[in-house]
């Protein structure tokens, strides 16, 4: 997501920089491709002049002209709107009397069901709740049943299913039973339409009316584009949502959604759903998404997910191998996994600083999600010497292994020159320390010694 207006901006910014002063007419030049930018990323145009109109007040005051760096104090205004454009983030509430009912609400499509699981487990395991989750769709075939299937997968229960019970009853018994058997939260995952109608906002309205949810969550496909300013009001107007849910950020969606929805309803975006993997949820942090559109990364999310998948005593053990010099392929193999677990090459670098700029060299490299299990099964063919001492792969042991692992030669050349670039990088990475890490971006790490050398 953001894509295209990161890289819009990006290239902006960039401009500027190399102004050094700036004048009225530079900022006016810059405001009209900022504008030009979001129109692309399908903001609804009021936000778009309501945000353009803000910034250029701010960019073409006097503090910002005569300042000593004036280009990035006009990124840091555009930086400092946007945070201020997609509101504050807010936690799911759970300040109620248990059971705390949610309500799941959006158009059929935008992956209530789905995201409705990934609450639940995301509840389950960061704040220990016992959950419910209970399917109010009659409507959809096999919808009562794709919930109860997604709640087995992730461990929680289900509401029992009974055949020809209405939304409301569906609703009534799930409150009913999460007080007898001391659930702390309940899921209601309401059905859902191809478009707004009458029945639909009857329907969800006297569900909300019965449980009086203490979190009526709107969710939408980050993809809708403006369609998504028209679904955000009816939802607002007719049902009352106290949050939304932005889907399938992961992909090629403009963007324009995550602005244009909390711009219209005045509510929090709360959840971005960043694949169809169940633990693909994130909590929405403004400050980290105007960091990855302006493209300063996101450093601390990326910590934090590494935080979640890396076990410690692998990570201490191998920061001491990479210390001592003895990175080997065993550890490379480590790696590959667990990058897959971090959602693969994709996930990891849209948090790092700098990859717009070095977004043809990323693309030269190959780095392909669908490469990392063909080189974890390379490495598997190996034996464990190999591994620890890849300076024994000569040209027999490589036709043995790509045979064994169903590869090429070619591949395995690739996967030893990936080992050897990895090797240097860490190199680099311990030269540079945190601090010229962050100061340089991931450019500085890659092949030539970064962009612009």
């Amino acid at each position: 997501m953001f894509e295209s207006l990161s890289q819009r901006l990006t290239d902006t910014f960039d401009r500027l920089k190399k102004r050094g002063a700036l004048s009225e007419e530079d900022v006016g030049v810059a405001m009209r491709e900022i504008r030009l930018a979001l129109i692309e990323a399908d903001v609804a145009l009021p936000i778009v002049k309501q945000f353009v109109d803000a910034v250029r007040a701010k960019a073409i005051g006097a503090e910002v002209l005569r300042s000593i760096t004036p280009a990035q104090m006009v990124v840091k205004i555009v930086h400092d709107h946007l945070i201020e454009t997609l509101g504050a983030g807010e936690p799911i509430n759970l300040n109620a009397v248990p059971p705390v009912p949610i309500l799941m609400l959006g158009l059929q499509g935008s992956g209530k069901t789905t995201t409705s699981a990934k609450l639940a487990r995301m509840l389950k395991e960061r704040e220990r709740k016992k959950v419910l989750l209970a399917s109010l769709d009659v409507h959809r075939p096999a919808a009562q049943e794709q919930l109860a299937i997604l709640a087995r997968q992730i461990g929680v229960t289900s509401l029992e299913i009974v055949a020809g019970e209405q939304p409301v009853t569906i609703a009534r018994r799930a409150m009913d039973v999460a007080r007898r058997e001391a659930y702390d939260v309940v899921i209601l995952d309401t059905a859902g339409r191809l478009h707004i109608d009458e029945t639909l906002m009857f329907e969800v309205a006297a569900v909300s009316q019965e449980v009086k949810p203490a979190d009526s969550l709107l969710v939408a496909d980050a993809m809708t584009g403006q369609d998504a300013v028209n679904l955000a009001k009816s939802f607002s107007e007719r049902v009352g949502i106290t949050g939304i849910v932005l889907t399938r950020v992961d992909g090629d969606a403009r963007g324009g959604a995550a602005l244009s929805m909390r711009a219209v309803t005045g509510k929090p975006i709360k959840l971005l759903g960043l694949g169809e993997k169940l633990d693909a949820l994130e909590i929405f942090r403004p400050e980290r998404i105007a960091g990855r559109i302006l493209d300063m990364g996101d450093v601390v999310s990326l910590v934090e997910k590494a935080a979640e998948t890396i076990e410690q005593e692998d990570a201490e053990r191998l920061a001491k191998k990479m210390a001592r010099g003895q990175f080997d392929l065993n550890d490379l193999a480590a790696q590959l996994r667990q990058l897959r677990k971090m959602g693969g090459m994709g996930g990891v670098m849209g948090m790092l600083p700098g990859v717009q700029k070095i977004k043809k060299q990323i693309s030269e490299a190959n780095l392909d999600d669908s490469l990392i299990k063909r080189q974890e099964a390379i490495i598997g063919s190996m034996t464990q010497k190999e591994r620890k001492d890849p300076k024994l792969l000569n040209a027999s042991r490589r036709r043995r292994i790509a045979t064994g692992s169903g590869t090429s030669v070619q591949e395995i050349n690739r996967l030893l020159k990936q080992y050897q670039d990895m090797a240097t990088m860490m190199k680099k990475m311990n030269k540079l320390g945190q601090k010229g890490l962050m100061r340089h971006g991931i450019g500085a790490l890659m092949p030539g010694g970064g962009f612009g050398r």
